[in-house]
């Protein structure tokens, strides 16, 4: 028989799991705990279960634990890159950033950048991730096992998790927010959904879908161009959900939740920092109130980029400051988002699995690896 692995499952198929064992439901919320607020990582460490049931579980469930590989803290400002082994051998990364020195509670947070995806299929020019192909979607269980997994590896507790590392989240949607639902329980990991963004490239379908569901973590849009053709040269995906698809999805969504979307803009020289950028931003302000997060392009070069990807520069620091300034003068909420753990490669669009033959040996190793998670399922394209 397959061993269910209990990491991802929530209370409700917790208490289905225990009373097919002949349990009582009470089962379901003592694994529960253990699971997510102990962060148990065997099922020997769960000290109130008797040991008979101790035995019955380790014949018949799994603990599917993300195994910490390398680890790798920046000198330069202290941020750090996990790379992370699943269960079936495939790598991920996950990235610690602490708060710059000078922000308000800086003393009091701690981010955890989270990826969704083993690679990414949508070949962003500025991503390093979309350079590996896509394998596979990440479960709700190694989703919040990157939290888990970080921490114990952390004595300052992480206060805020962003949606934003290797994958697209929105293409994984089902299991990111089933992951958000678990964390945000108040007998799990309990970090709050106003603590938590959700990034997408642009998919205006499931933007509606978490107004409809009204999900309580933050949103926020990887814009970097509000010109159709500039953006269609940066993300292809524009050719399915255009500018203004995803403009009128953006004002469904803060019409229905009163909740400012975030627009994420990486900055290039010449490209999408000129004038008449920065017009179409102050009039796009006024049709949805939002903020800004302007960000530096950060160099992917260790990827060999060719063609439209290889042109692209970022643009001069003199420059981001006049661009977010114009902004700020049509009260529009600016940040300049720093290049944290530049120096190691784990700053914004840097994630990558960069060892291709062990990305391909791994590949066919999750191809023949018998997967018994139930929660695995492949992207929907």
């Amino acid at each position: 028989m397959s061993k269910v692995n209990l990491k991802g499952l929530s209370l409700s198929e917790l208490q289905t799991f225990v009373e097919s064992l002949g349990e009582k439901r009470y089962r379901a919320a003592q694994l529960f705990s253990w699971l997510y607020a102990k962060s148990a990582q065997s099922f020997d460490e769960m000290t109130d279960i008797s040991k008979e049931f101790r035995e019955i579980l380790k014949h018949s469930a799994a603990l599917d634990n993300l195994e910490l590989v390398t680890k790798k803290t920046s000198a330069q400002d202290g941020t750090t890159k996990f790379l992370f082994q699943l269960a079936d051998g495939l790598m991920i990364e996950s990235v610690l950033i602490p708060p710059e020195k000078t922000s308000p509670n800086a003393e009091k947070r701690l981010t955890l950048c989270l990826s969704t995806q083993v690679g990414c299929p949508l070949d962003c020019k500025f991503c390093a991730t979309g350079t590996m192909g896509f394998l596979r979607n990440l479960t709700a269980g190694e989703i919040i096992d990157q939290v888990i997994q970080a921490q114990r590896q952390n004595e300052k507790r992480i206060t805020n998790l962003v949606y934003m590392g290797m994958g697209e989240p929105m293409l994984n949607y089902d299991e990111v927010m089933k992951s958000i639902d678990l964390i945000t329980d108040e007998s799990s990991i309990l970090i709050g959904a106003k603590h938590i963004t959700v990034s997408t490239a642009g998919y205006a379908d499931h933007i509606r879908r978490m107004a409809d569901e009204d999900r309580k973590a933050k949103l926020a849009l990887s814009l970097h161009s509000l010109d159709n053709e500039k953006r269609t040269q940066l993300m292809p995906i524009t050719k399915k959900f255009s500018v203004d698809e995803l403009i009128d999805a953006l004002e469904y969504y803060y019409r229905k939740t009163k909740r400012r979307p975030t627009f994420e803009y990486i900055l290039f020289d010449g490209f999408n920092d000129t004038e008449d950028d920065i017009r179409k931003f102050i009039k796009l302000s006024k049709r949805i109130p939002c903020k800004v997060n302007i960000i530096p392009f950060h160099s992917i070069e260790f990827t060999h980029p060719l063609g439209f990807a290889a042109g692209l520069h970022p643009t001069p620091r003199a420059r981001m400051e006049t661009f977010a300034d114009a902004l700020r003068k049509a009260d529009i909420t600016v940040m300049i988002r720093n290049s944290s753990g530049e120096d190691i490669e784990a700053a914004c669009g840097q994630l990558a699995v960069q060892e291709k033959s062990l990305v391909r040996k791994q590949s066919r190793k999750s191809e023949t690896k018998n997967i018994t998670n139930p929660q695995l399922h492949s992207a929907v394209s």
